[in-house]
Formats: structure tokens, sequence, C-alpha cells
């Protein structure tokens, strides 16, 4: 029998997400970013079913891009970190890509450039992420070049939201007003939000948008907000029971004992550990279910396993299924428990982990 860990993919959850938010861009485009391999989830299939909805995606380098490309996508595709040498411009030209150009290095290199087909370039703005980006006080001189340039077209302006997620700080109202106040009089498309400016900024969504967590159905402001409602998991991480044991009060359990019981405990062992991408820092209580009943994580765990409270379970059995997170447990309250977010669980699924794609789309 095979090894029962496997992520389910909802390729019909993934267009239902994106649909929602189609609706809060309003007339926008939308890049739906796929990078990290689909944040996890599989980027060639994830791709493929928004295909014909999605105006173009995101990806973070050409490995990505050339993935995709190869699996026959044909939509546009934009590298958010740009090329990393000028000798990637002639596989951007090859390729039909689109790239960012945070740096001013990059944009002596598409001048430079002599491409068969018009490039086209997002010019990154730093307006306050301070991670990549021309500085406010040079990126005017950069438009100029950048327009000037025969072979540019289209070109887009871009920034990065750092503190989007929190609606009440300050610091998204100071980075969207020095986009203003940068970008006033230069013609051209903007783009200034992803996945939590859109949910909790739409007004700025302005000419494009990059959609990137919430199309996976993690809502990137937690579970109390809103929009935790309208966004469906695409991923269901799940595994099965494949042992059961009665421990006495005082025994411990796992590697260095870390939960001890405090009462007659029922315990199982699901067949699922940190080399198949579950955080190995989750905290006793970290919540599961089995066969569809809520419990939680009791003890550490280990590379191929973990351990769950059974004791207000008695009717479960070896071989019952057990979902690490998905539709009845929220990834964003697993990695809470875990320390984390709820990007790394998604990215973090490993190879050995099987995708098997579900919906109208697979």
């Amino acid at each position: 029998m095979a090894r029962p860990t496997r992520a389910r993919i909802d390729l019909d959850a993934l267009r239902r997400n994106f649909c929602f938010a189609k609706g809060l861009a309003g007339s926008a485009h939308l890049v739906a970013v796929v990078k990290a391999n689909g944040y996890g989830h599989g980027v060639v299939p994830v791709a493929r079913a928004l295909v014909g909805v999605a105006d173009a995606f995101g990806v973070a380098c050409r490995e990505e891009a050339l993935e995709l490309r190869e699996s026959g996508l044909r939509a546009p595709i934009l590298l958010l970190e740009g090329v990393m040498t000028p000798d990637e411009i002639p596989l951007v030209d090859r390729y039909r890509l689109a790239m960012a150009v945070h740096q001013r290095e990059q944009l002596e290199w598409v001048r430079a450039a002599r491409p068969a087909r018009p490039l086209a370039c997002w010019l990154k703005l730093d307006s306050g992420m301070h991670r990549l980006g021309l500085t406010p006080d040079a990126f005017a001189a950069a438009y100029a070049d950048l327009a000037d340039c025969p072979w540019v077209s289209p070109l887009v302006l871009m920034t990065h939201l750092a503190r989007a997620d929190e609606p009440d700080h300050p610091a998204t109202r100071r980075q969207l007003a020095l986009c203003a106040e940068v970008w006033e009089g230069l013609a051209a498309p903007r783009s200034l939000v992803s996945s939590p400016g859109l949910i909790a900024w739409p007004q700025a969504a302005a000419d494009w948008v990059r959609p990137g967590i919430m199309l996976y159905g993690a809502s990137p402001l937690g579970d109390g907000h809103p929009s935790a409602a309208r966004l469906r998991p695409v991923m269901t991480l799940e595994s099965a029971l494949i042992a059961v044991r009665d421990l006495v009060p005082g025994e411990a359990i796992g590697y260095g004992g870390r939960f001890v019981c405090e009462r007659p405990t029922r315990v199982g062992v699901v067949a699922a550990g940190y080399a198949d991408g579950y955080p190995r820092h989750a905290r006793d209580g970290t919540p599961v279910a089995v066969a569809g009943r809520p419990t939680r994580l009791i003890g550490r765990v280990s590379m191929d396993m973990l351990t769950v409270d059974l004791t207000e379970l008695p009717q479960a059995r070896i071989g019952d299924q057990v979902e690490l997170w998905g539709r009845q447990v929220s990834a964003n309250a697993v990695a809470a428990a875990s320390d984390t977010i709820a990007y790394t669980l998604f990215t973090g699924v490993t190879s050995r982990v099987p995708l098997v794609y579900e919906g109208a789309a697979a």
C-alpha cells in the first residue's frame, strides 16, 4: 500500500478565488502570481487552470518562466525580479517575457539591447519597502530613459507595499501618497497592490494588480478578516492514521518528551512529518482533523510522523483520514501555531508528497 500522505489541489477553488480577486480589482488587469511552483500547488496545472481568465502570470525568475513556456503557455509572463545578468535579455526577447526593472544596471542592459521585438518593462519604485526599486529621486530620470527607448513597450510603473496586511498602519498611506507624487504626470499604467493590498486597499487597484496567496485560498489578513470567508482553500494536505495506542498519565510522547499525558490518553500516529513539509515547530494543540472531526497535535513533529490526540475520538481507527490543513483545518491556524505564515506551509510541501488535482479544470 502506498504511503497515504498527499496534497489534493482543487482547481475549481483556485478559479473561484481568482474570480473573487477580479471582483475586488474592478477594471484592473490581473497578474496571477504563480512563482515558487505555484506557491507549492504545481505551476503548470495552476497556470493552465487560469488560462483565459488571467491577463498575465507572475514568476520570480527565468527558470520559472521557461517552465511555463515549455508547457505551452502563451499568455504574458512577468519576471517580478527582472533579469539577473544582461545575457538574460535575449531570453526575455525570445520567450516574449515582461521584466521588472528595479535598478539602474538593469535599465542600462535594456538600453544596450537590440531585441527582435519590443521589451515590456515594469519600472519599479522603492516607495518604502526598501528591498527592490529605484529611489524616488532617481525614478523620473529612469522613466524618461525607458520611455525614450524605441524598443521598450509597454512601460508599466510598479511598487510593492510593505504593510498592506495591517490596514490600520499608516505606512501604506505613506507609500500610496509617495507613488502619487513621484508618478504625477507620467503617462504609463500602474501596479501597486498584491493580495493584501487588493483586499485591504482595493481603491489602490490602479491598472494592474498582482494577486498571489489569495488565489490559493489563504487570506493574508488572517482568518478573522471577512476575506477569509470568501476564499476557498485550494490545497488539502492529508494523510492517515498508521497506529493507535493508549498511554497512562505521566507518559511522554515523541522526541524530547515534550508532551506528557495528564490523563489516560489515546494517541494516533499519522504518516506525515517535516520531511513532507509539515512544520517541525508546530506546537502542542495545533489543529488537526481526524475522520472529519477536530482534534490536536501532541508531541514534537518528527521527520516522517506526527502524533495526535484521539482521547475524545474513541471511534478513530488505523486507516482513518487525517487533514493537516485544508477546508476543515485552516492553513493560517496551523501557521500561527508554528510561528510562520501560510505561504511557507504551501511552498514547503516537499517533492515526496504527490499532488492530486481535482475539479473541472483538472
